[in-house]
């Protein structure tokens, strides 16, 4: 049996952009993605702390130190440019791995900067 269990997460990341006319997704910095350990297509789920908002996506690959967190497509009527979102990732685990996986966690400000990682205990 495996369970899914909280993989990582991008903490209170600033909407940058949000663009209706898009196939679709969320494209994340590069370095953000790499920070929490995100891989191109992978699915996650998207939280709007402004207005409640709670969906479901995919990544997509943004540039190197540009700070983009941008909503595509439909996704783009989630949100509006600085609304404040929590990107999280699950992964599926037995039991077993479910007791010694430490999800990781990604602090940013409000520019997107990443203010803090850890593992979560």
């Amino acid at each position: 049996m495996t369970i899914d269990m909280l993989y990582s997460k991008l903490h209170r990341a600033a909407v940058t952009d949000a663009n209706l006319n898009y196939v679709g997704s969320i494209t994340i910095d590069r370095e953000l993605m790499d920070a929490a350990k995100l891989r191109v297509g992978q699915k996650v789920d998207i939280v709007n702390v402004n207005n409640g908002e709670r969906f479901s996506t995919y990544v997509i690959e943004g540039e190197r130190g540009k700070r983009d967190m941008c909503l595509n497509g439909a996704a783009a009527r989630k949100a509006e440019i600085g609304d404040i979102i929590i990107v999280i990732a699950y992964a599926s685990m037995t039991i077993e791995e479910a007791e010694i996986f430490k999800p990781h966690i990604v602090l940013l400000n409000s520019d997107n900067e990443i203010t803090g990682a850890k593992d979560y205990v």
